[in-house]
């Protein structure tokens, strides 16, 4: 399910004791996503006993920073991401992006408190962002975020529908992006819909089976995100070239 290469991270993090939690990829791939992919990306605890534990789980894993900005509690709390390159036998060239503000999203203990626990023979126990979490994080300006996104929904309905019950209804029905699917969960599922076209107008749209009508409503709500996403985003990208320009001046 997961690379072997990643195992030997995840092995290293949980040695140190390092609070962390798997998102991107990596977790895709744990929730039926099937997306291949050879980085491996972290939600931190942005403290500074857990930020010490990270930097010695990087130095056994031989990782060097690459890009910018450096790893320090005040670049996370922005929303920045700190890189890095492995170096380690069996792990050359393998990267770790490491962040503790996800948008979208809640803080870091939040996320912690909802994680999902999944059990590796040979490992036992790491940490993933939940699923709910995980499609939250994935609403940024990138196509391939919003293809995974739907498949992670449309992969939890296929795996639980036969036994979803409401509260797996509500979150469906709050986040599936296929017409065609949010029309049959209206179906389905009419009492809840009901309740969650409050937040979600569009389903009037799907109760009314008007496809056409639901897929317009739909390319506005993504672009909507988007915009946010880049709107997040913005500031941060100046700030890396501020200090990309600090740095060539020294």
């Amino acid at each position: 399910m997961i690379p072997s290469p990643i195992f030997k991270v995840l092995s290293v993090f949980k040695k140190q004791k390092v609070k962390s939690l798997l998102i991107g990829g990596q977790a895709c791939i744990a929730y039926g996503g099937a997306e291949f992919s050879r980085d491996s990306d972290f939600v931190v605890l942005a403290s500074p006993g857990n930020l010490a534990r990270l930097r010695k789980a990087l130095a056994l894993l031989k990782a060097e920073p690459v890009y910018f900005p450096p790893l320090t509690a005040e670049n996370l709390a922005k929303g920045h991401a700190s890189h890095f390159r492995c170096g380690a036998k069996g792990l050359e060239e393998l990267r770790v992006d490491v962040m503790a503000r996800l948008r979208g999203c809640e803080p870091f203990p939040r996320l912690w408190s909802r994680r999902h626990r999944l059990t590796i023979k040979g490992m036992g126990v790491i940490n993933l962002i939940s699923l709910e979490d995980l499609v939250s994080s994935k609403k940024t300006q990138r196509d391939k975020d919003w293809l995974m996104l739907a498949r992670l929904v449309e992969n939890d309905i296929y795996v639980h529908k036969a036994r979803g019950g409401a509260s797996k209804a509500r979150w469906w029905l709050a986040q599936s992006r296929v017409p065609e699917t949010l029309i049959g969960l209206c179906a389905a599922y009419p009492a809840q819909a009901r309740v969650a076209k409050r937040k979600r107008p569009l389903l009037t749209a799907a109760l009314k089976k008007d496809t056409g009508r639901l897929k317009t409503l739909l390319k506005k709500e993504e672009k909507l995100e988007r915009d946010a996403d880049i709107k997040y985003w913005t500031p941060l990208k100046k700030e890396l070239e501020t200090m990309r320009l600090s740095r060539s001046k020294r």
